[in-house]
């Protein structure tokens, strides 16, 4: 029987049984570290994560890498390993100006280990070393790339790889043209800037290789790097979809409700973004002075599409206002799509949570969007993640208030860019302020490497029983 209260019984909390997971093989010995560790993809991927930032700064400390040589401190060097590799791009030390093309070279490595994203590369180090990935490591990577069958994780390894450098190819051979131009016929010069702009746009970090920034007056050279940076921040589970969509003469009516979702939530971001661009700054004195329509259509179009995501053309930042700031902290905490060179907590997450909004004022028990119900295990990772996410944002937010003396706005600003791995930045990040640094660094190692990971990675077993407890209602509002 179960306890009486308030003259009504009340059941027991009952149990059910649940296998153990042991890092001991099948004969009961302990494996080596190097297996456990291989068996554990949450701590392989920070162990990955890590070592390459590490190795990157290094190489970065080579005075070959700098225009002055020893002109780099190992803070700066570390700092900027880390925005490579998070894809983020705040930089520090302008890369045109501080670093030579050997050190330019470097970020460009890191941008493109960092896009093809942690979590593919330790599955790869995975299935190379083991020959076959373990059911954790699967589901993970999974995860990750947004796919929903295990057997289909190598085959996307594949596509991410194929999509990748497809999409960086097309857009250096759109790039070329109006570089050649702009850079006076020099090949040399247009072919690195046309490669390092397309592996940055797809890839959505805001590291540039030449001292203006973008040569965002231009549509030649904008336009290219606007749509490469769109479609990166898509996804590629949905850039897959779409592509055999086109291919197979597919309806999308068939498309999954992943890629519905990130589709209607993208598009609706952008027009609110170019709206709200247009309506508050359209007679802003400091940025169109004396511009005409044309010049301030593109320039809303640009802060529509790049602060998401990409931070290119940093000159035009600090002069907007404290409203706009306000509205791109909020636009680039929300991100761009899951399973994309994006961070925030993704288009997808910030949907199912306004389609939770509206099913409980609407009073129904379950959220459906396009004729399909979300599961609620979809809805608590959505509250989960954004609750964590926004906790991390507010706490560092605060922390460089303290260390900076700057206001709230433009403090969460830096975080939101950082956290977002948008690498748009109002200059709070300062190398007479390493603190700053280290701030913007771990949210940076936060936005990359997910909330979902890290706890992933620190979660034990917790036994063979798991206890349901009777349920009991709060007042919540």
């Amino acid at each position: 029987m179960g306890a009486i209260r308030n003259g009504r019984t009340s059941p027991k909390p009952y149990r059910l049984r649940k296998p153990l997971i042991s890092p001991k093989s099948q004969s009961g010995a302990q494996l080596p570290w190097a297996e456990r560790l291989l068996g554990h993809p949450g701590l392989l991927t920070i162990a990955y994560f890590l070592s390459l930032t590490v190795i990157i700064a290094l190489l970065l400390l080579i005075p070959a890498a700098s225009r002055e040589p020893g002109s780099t401190s190992p803070i700066v060097a570390l700092f900027t390993a880390l925005s490579a590799l998070s894809t983020c791009g705040i930089p520090v030390e302008n890369t045109a100006t501080h670093w030579t093309v050997f050190g330019q070279a470097i970020i460009l490595v890191g941008v493109q280990l960092g896009g093809l994203g942690v979590m593919t590369f330790a599955a790869l180090i995975t299935l190379f070393m083991n020959r076959r990935m373990n059911i954790s490591q699967q589901l993970l990577t999974a995860r990750e790339v947004g796919v929903t069958k295990l057997g289909e994780v190598k085959g996307v390894l594949a596509m991410v790889f194929a999509t990748t450098f497809l999409m960086e190819a097309i857009t250096f051979v759109a790039l070329y043209p109006g570089l050649l131009r702009l850079n006076g016929h020099h090949w040399g010069i247009a072919a690195w800037e046309a490669l390092f702009y397309a592996v940055s746009s797809f890839n959505n970090t805001g590291f540039t290789p030449d001292a203006s920034g973008l040569y965002v007056n231009n549509w030649s050279v904008g336009l290219p790097v606007m749509v490469s940076a769109f479609l990166g921040t898509l996804g590629f589970p949905v850039l897959h979809e779409m592509s055999r969509t086109i291919t197979r003469r597919l309806s999308p009516r068939r498309w999954s409700l992943h890629t519905k979702l990130t589709l209607s939530a993208t598009f609706v971001l952008v027009a609110v973004s170019l709206i709200w661009f247009l309506a508050d700054e359209w007679n802003n004195p400091a940025l169109f002075a004396n511009a005409d329509a044309s010049t301030r259509l593109r320039g809303a179009l640009s802060s529509a599409v790049m602060p998401r995501s990409s931070g290119f053309d940093l000159s035009w930042v600090p002069w907007v206002s404290d409203e706009t700031k306000l509205y791109m902290s909020v636009s680039m905490f929300i991100g761009g799509g899951s399973s994309s060179t994006a961070g925030g907590i993704h288009v997808t997450t910030f949907a199912v949570l306004v389609l939770t909004m509206l099913a409980t004022f609407q009073g129904r028990d379950e959220v459906t969007a396009f004729r399909k119900r979300i599961p609620g295990r979809i809805v608590r990772s959505a509250i989960s993640m954004t609750m964590a996410c926004a906790i991390v944002v507010f706490v560092a937010s605060m922390a460089l208030m303290q260390v900076t003396g700057r206001s709230l706005t433009d403090a969460l600003f830096e975080t939101c860019s950082a956290f977002s791995l948008g690498g748009y930045t109002v200059g709070v990040a300062d190398e007479d302020n390493p603190a700053t640094m280290v701030i913007l660094g771990a949210v940076m190692f936060f936005g990359r490497i997910g909330p979902m990971t890290i706890v992933y990675a620190i979660n034990k077993p917790r036994g063979s029983v798991v206890i349901h407890y009777p349920d009991e209602p709060v007042s919540v509002g």
